[in-house]
């Protein structure tokens, strides 16, 4: 069935996930500001026709697919969000938004699902059940706005989600699989020394907060080295360390911020008071107080066994066994774990790493890129995954 149907459309699929994939890099925008790229995503998808295309919130956009006859309802999700950095990459299709960058895939993770909505709205008739494509506004920012999307209604009766992400740490084109964990949760914490000002040629009659918040970094350290199996997924990172403004004044006050990564819930729980702890220690020894913030952020990618077996069971019917790699879990944080608190998930990576192409740059790095002959593999996979759950079609060589 869809080798005719991929036949009429594939000479210009790849154009137009380039095509799309470059607009949407020229011309990022920030978390919960995602105005011109949600009306981008809204009008292509109205193109294709066959879809019911609607504004879950006022940056973000659902399509719905309906088939012919009643069945399953799986989602596909795409984040659509940029990041406040200066792109350095200097492409002809660089960002010409000044300190935004689409520095992390979310570019071409919507390309990839336009894509797959323009290939399934052709073959309606052909479906049993029901396609969402999710695309989601802010990802970067917790609490993020999976969290928005679920509560505007878009995962109502789904049965499963599946989403992708570009991966550059893995080799290009590769398909990375993880079952059960499979990403950490970001949370974040505050503190602030109140000690005593004064001059730097009398110490003795302050209270150091810059001495004493040293102290502070340095022993928290301790937690994750000392004081957590070391078999277990955590860490504590200090982001940023303020305090004075003069070379000859000793401040009253520092400002220290950081990171906590886990992926055991239970473990997560604690982090927050063994922080605390010795936070207060510190400051009662040395005589200031202390003023300590801990922020939840999402909460970990907890893969589906069974989705995630389709997943891979596919990936190898139209890559093979070679393409596809058992990844460790990772701690950077997704809000895809939203959705999989609502129906089960799985969340998978496609290689961009390539460094012939110099597409092998951090996430978040502003010289950022992706390697643009990956972008069909997404949608072989999301077209792949809907025709095994709602065709039973056994041919997956689509693209």
């Amino acid at each position: 069935m869809f080798n005719s149907i991929m036949d009429e459309i594939n000479n210009n699929l790849m154009n137009d996930l380039i095509k799309w994939r470059r607009y949407l890099h020229q011309n990022p925008e920030l978390s919960y500001m995602e105005v011109k790229t949600s009306q981008f995503i809204y009008d292509t998808l109205l193109t294709f026709g066959n879809l019911e295309v609607s504004r879950p919130t006022p940056t973000s956009v659902m399509a719905k697919l309906i088939g012919r006859h009643p069945g399953k309802i799986i989602a596909f999700r795409a984040d659509i969000d940029a990041l406040p950095i200066q792109e350095t990459t200097e492409l002809e299709y660089s960002s010409q938004n000044p300190g935004v960058m689409h520095a992390c895939g979310h570019d071409g993770h919507t390309a990839m699902l336009l894509g797959t909505a323009k290939i399934l709205s052709s073959v309606k008739d052909q479906i049993n059940g029901e396609v969402r494509f999710i695309f989601q506004h802010a990802e970067e920012m917790t609490p993020g706005g999976a969290i928005e999307m679920i509560e505007a209604g878009v995962m109502e009766g789904v049965d499963c989600i599946y989403g992708i992400h570009l991966w550059s740490p893995l080799e290009t084109g590769k398909i990375g699989i993880c079952y059960g964990p499979m990403m950490g949760s970001p949370d974040s914490f505050s503190i602030t020394i109140n000690g005593k000002g004064g001059h730097a040629a009398l110490p003795h009659e302050t209270i150091d907060s810059i001495t004493i918040g040293a102290q502070v970094v340095n022993n928290l350290q301790h937690i994750v080295s000392r004081g957590t199996d070391p078999f277990e997924n955590v860490v504590v990172t200090i982001t940023h360390f303020s305090g004075g403004s003069k070379w000859h004044v000793i401040p009253g006050n520092a400002e220290i911020n950081g990171n906590v990564r886990t992926i055991n819930p239970k473990l997560r729980e604690t982090m927050s008071g063994k922080i605390e702890k010795i936070i207060k220690g510190i400051t009662e020894a040395h005589g200031a107080t202390y003023e300590f913030k801990y922020s939840l952020g999402f909460d970990p990618v907890i893969n589906d066994e069974s989705v995630t077996k389709v997943t891979e069971e596919i990936a190898r019917e139209i890559f093979g066994d070679e393409s596809i790699t058992r990844i460790k879990p990772v701690l950077a944080g997704e809000d895809f774990s939203a959705y999989q608190k609502v129906a089960p998930g799985c969340f998978f990576f496609i290689g961009i790493g390539n460094e012939e192409k110099a597409t092998n740059y951090p996430h978040h790095h502003p010289n950022f890129n992706i390697d643009e002959d990956t972008l069909g593999k997404g949608v072989e996979m999301f077209v792949a995954t809907t025709m095994k759950l709602l065709c039973n079609e056994k041919s997956y060589n689509l693209i």
